[in-house]
């Protein structure tokens, strides 16, 4: 007994003293960071919210169920980790009191037995599933297919077999001590009795050396692994819990961040590029929120294999995005740790490491290449699917600060973007009374504000560039006026009083733009008196709703669809033409995965008499992008498929009449995509695209909507 408790004792203090080492360096790295004082005020301000993410998010594994068997095996081994721990109360309980020590109250209760020996067996079973898994999605096989495509391959091997060496010491310790009489479980331990019916035969003597070694294997194996986990991606085991209770809310995506420098946010009129963080320019320049996302990565690429860019060729992998930045932050850790005349004295390959610019290309040997960065469409599918809720499109945007606003790099017909924005106010340069003529072609008054809202009006409906510009899109604000109008909704508009809502700036990386846009057009709704606002645009509508509070703007905002869905639920419109097509629906992301708005738009549609609803296999939630958003709207898509054009071709596959949606951006995307088709003749000709408020007039009127795409044609 002396001697096991000696080895035991000495393992444990060795493997202590080298994890205690690696927590304090991962905290010092991590505390190295900017400040991120709102995630803590955040925390602490939610207790319930926190609790009820910790037992939905963590314990209850939500996001992961969602890949039913891989999920479900994740489910039970990290149960196993929790409920198995009293199994190691009792291995440390053997090692100091004697074999036959069991836990104090419990320890002889039947149900804690089986509960330990159940966890265990399905365990083992995930850890078959797992093997099957990464087997069949092989990297070798399926290449861009895979979702472990750029994982760390040979580690994730490594963990599953050191979960399956602390299962099989664990019953052979238990399986022992049913032999030798030691084990306080009756036979609803049943795993460990059918072990221990196979050693009885070994002897007593043979049976209780066994005990031994098989408690010593057990904690020694639990040993190695702590380590293996502090030092690999599995560190998500301890940070996963940290990382859901420090991420924003609510569970829409919603608004970009302020540009924060110090923890607080930067005031343009008095910023110094020179003293302030201007977006992150270097590793150092991400908060602590930022290395704990990045420690947090399980390398399960459920983000990559859900992104639009990497599906269509394209060299973002949020997985890998991420990966990179940990490992590069790692790779530097000693020289931000070493004073200036230490640094001169690290060795060679730290020094490289530290030299290499966060953002470039293959020439200056960048931690992220630029495309990996301009691909992103800000879609959400990455944050959406991580199961440990890392911020992907946070780090992606604030990393485009820099290059925009510092050192003046990105794609230059984004350029001619921003120019517009700061000239006219709209992106396409157009002139501020354009944003009228859409009126001319109505057959009823609409209030223009000039000072103040009119009297008696309650919404404000903002048309927003595309929906007064784009001649696609304005089919959808014509018809979402006739809407309101027919159902008696007072509404106003503001006219060339309305600039851009500066979303594409803000998402481009140009904050000094968006903020210039933003505050004129707060100044303007809190002047005339805004209260309620209709949005026709998921981008506007996520921006005035999400975006301008942070700048003083705080109205009731709603998106078109919510406002006519609720209009048809209390009668104030009625469908009553048969429009009998079979429909399919494009979310769009800034109003689905953004903002959760999925059922109106649905609920409008199935009210449309003879309507047929046909959803594409990826949809709601895993709705895939139409590739405008993240200012991707106007930027050349160089590299790989066409997103639009792959999203079309999932559309196609439901035979569809007609192409629905919510967005002028989805508009013009999916509307493009699907006159390529028609050339081609992959579409019929009848196909066109049209926005759900279309579908809506076209059987309240009973006259025929025109199109969104025949403007294209």
């Amino acid at each position: 007994m002396v001697l096991r408790l000696i080895i035991g004792l000495a393992a444990t203090v060795v493997a202590l003293v080298f994890a205690v080492r690696r927590v304090l360096f991962l905290y010092r790295l991590a505390t190295n960071g900017q400040p991120a004082p709102d995630r803590i005020a955040l925390a602490k301000s939610s207790v319930g919210e926190d609790v009820k993410l910790q037992a939905v998010e963590v314990f209850g594994q939500r996001k992961l169920l969602k890949w039913t068997v891989p999920g479900l095996a994740h489910f039970f081994v990290m149960w196993a980790f929790f409920i198995l721990a009293t199994v190691y109360l009792e291995a440390y309980g053997a090692l100091f009191f004697g074999l036959d020590f069991h836990i104090p109250l419990v320890g002889t209760w039947g149900v804690l037995g089986f509960l330990q020996d159940f966890i265990a067996v399905a365990a083992l079973l995930g850890l078959v599933a797992f093997a099957i898994i990464r087997v069949k999605n092989s990297p070798k096989k399926l290449d861009r297919k895979s979702r472990f495509k750029g994982s760390h391959l040979g580690g994730a091997w490594l963990v599953l077999f050191m979960i399956f060496n602390v299962i099989w010491t664990m019953f052979l310790f238990r399986g022992a001590g049913v032999a030798t009489g030691n084990f306080p479980y009756g036979n609803a331990a049943f795993m460990s009795h059918l072990v221990g019916s196979g050693l009885k035969g070994l002897g007593h003597d043979t049976a209780e050396a066994l005990e031994s070694v098989g408690l010593l294997l057990h904690i020694g194996v639990m040993l190695v692994f702590l380590l293996i986990v502090l030092n690999s991606k599995h560190l998500h085991i301890f940070l996963a819990p940290l990382n859901v209770l420090f991420k924003r809310r609510p569970d829409g995506l919603g608004p970009v961040q302020p540009m924060m420098s110090d923890g607080k946010p930067i005031d343009f009129e008095e910023a110094d590029p020179d003293e302030d963080t201007f977006g992150r320019g270097k590793i150092e320049d991400f908060t602590w929120k930022g290395y704990l996302d990045f420690a947090s990565c399980t390398e399960c690429g459920r983000c990559q294999s859900q992104c639009p860019a990497w599906n269509t060729g394209k060299p973002l992998s949020p997985k890998t995005l991420i990966m990179d930045l940990r490992d590069h932050a790692l790779a530097k850790a000693p020289y931000i740790f070493a004073s200036e005349e230490e640094q001169a004295n690290l060795p060679e390959d730290v020094l490289k490491e530290a030299g290499r610019p966060l953002v470039g290309g293959a020439d200056v040997n960048g931690v992220i290449d630029p495309d990996v960065l301009w691909s992103c469409t800000n879609c959400g599918a990455c944050v959406e699917q991580c199961p440990v809720d890392i911020e992907h499109i946070d780090h992606i945007v604030d990393m485009r600060r820099y290059q925009v606003m510092i050192e003046s790099s990105f794609p230059s017909e984004a350029g001619v973007m921003l120019k517009n924005l700061e000239n006219k106010g709209n992106p396409w340069g157009m002139s501020e009374m354009k944003r009228l003529d859409w009126i001319e072609e109505l057959d009823f008054e609409v209030p223009v504000v000039e000072e103040k809202m009119p009297e008696d009006t309650e919404y404000l409906f903002w048309v927003g560039c595309a929906g007064a510009l784009e001649d696609r899109a304005k089919k959808t604000t014509k018809a979402i006026a006739e809407l309101l109008h027919i159902a008696g909704v007072k509404f106003a508009v503001l006219g060339p009083m309305e600039a851009c809502s500066g979303d594409p700036a803000r998402r481009l990386g140009m904050e000094f733009v968006f903020q210039m846009l933003a505050q004129q057009n707060v100044e303007t709704l809190n002047e005339a008196g805004v209260k309620k606002i209709v949005a026709s645009c998921p981008h506007c509508f996520n921006t005035l709703a999400n975006e301008y509070p942070q700048l003083g703007g705080t109205y009731e905002v709603v998106h078109h669809t919510q406002l006519l869905s609720h209009l048809v639920e209390t009668g104030k419109l009625t469908p009553v033409t048969p429009i009998d097509e079979k429909i399919t629906y494009h979310d769009p992301c800034f109003l689905g995965r953004h903002n959760k708005v999925y059922a109106q738009p649905r609920d409008i549609m199935a009210q449309v008499p003879g309507v047929q609803t046909q959803e594409m296999h990826r949809c709601k939630e895993r709705g895939f992008c139409c590739g405008a958003g993240g200012a991707r709207m106007w930027m050349e898509e160089r590299i790989g498929k066409r997103i639009n054009t792959e999203r079309v071709e999932e559309a196609l596959e439901t035979d569809p009449d007609t192409v629905s949606t919510a967005c002028p951006f989805c508009l013009v995307m999916l509307g493009d995509a699907i006159n390529e088709k028609k050339n081609t003749g992959d579409a019929k000709e009848s196909l066109e695209v049209v926005d759900v408020a279309q579908l809506l007039i076209k059987s309240v009127k009973g006259e025929p909507a025109e199109p969104a795409s025949a403007a294209a044609e």
